[in-house]
């Protein structure tokens, strides 16, 4: 993680309590559509654009839970995977886990979640890299916000997940009804109504729902 990296999350985006989780600060974009082009100005890379400066609702509705159930992850060790800004991963911290580490392929991303987890007073590991063709480094929980949003990621973390969970972990994700979920993998767990930047989905409530992952399916880790 850069200077540059962490003096940039800084500066473009304000520290603000999470709509629908307002036990979490996260440096959260005042412009949506102005921070986006400008990281594909000066900041342009081949790293995706910046996820991590909004609250997504699949973060925010798992965050929710997480926070609401802390013994789900209470005395446990916790991967928060393709993390953004570090909601999911703080809001594991705050509930009482041994360790959280949150996963992340932009470097940005990976500032944005050490800074957010200093600024809420917890210890997240925050790491760089694409870890979807390993495994989940012993958690016991694994746990991803919004992940489904393309047929190539979702076929990705699919494996990962079902490889997660034959090696024992509980797996949750956080979905707003993004088109590549598979449904039949998956247990419904709770279902918020969450609010979301109007710019970047359109409308300001999306109807999210966390699911729990079933083990032990046919083909899984395949």
């Amino acid at each position: 993680m850069s200077e540059l990296s962490t003096a940039f999350v800084r500066l473009h985006a304000s520290l603000t309590p999470v709509a629908f989780v307002p036990e979490v600060r996260l440096h959260q974009a005042d412009d949506a559509i102005g921070l986006w082009e400008l990281t594909e100005g000066e900041f342009r890379s081949s790293q995706p654009p910046p996820f991590w400066a909004f609250a997504w609702a699949g973060g925010q509705a798992l965050a929710r839970y997480v926070t609401d159930h802390p013994d789900l992850v209470t005395g446990r060790r916790v991967l928060d995977l393709a993390a953004g800004s570090g909601l999911v991963a703080i809001a594991a911290a705050r509930a009482g886990a041994a360790a959280v580490r949150a996963v992340e392929i932009d470097e940005l991303a990976v500032a944005a979640v050490a800074v957010n987890a200093e600024a809420n007073g917890v210890r997240v590991d925050a790491e760089l890299g694409d870890i979807l063709d390993g495994d989940a480094g012993g958690a016991e929980v694994v746990l991803a916000g919004d992940v489904f949003y393309s047929q190539a990621m979702a076929n990705r973390v699919l494996r990962f997940l079902l490889r997660a969970a034959r090696a024992g972990a509980r797996v949750l994700v956080g979905d707003p009804g993004r088109a590549f979920l598979p449904h039949d993998r998956f247990d419904e767990v709770a279902v918020y109504d969450v609010p979301v930047p109007e710019t970047l989905e359109s409308v300001r409530v999306k109807r999210t729902t966390v699911w729990q992952l079933r083990a032990g399916l046919p083909g899984a880790g395949r």
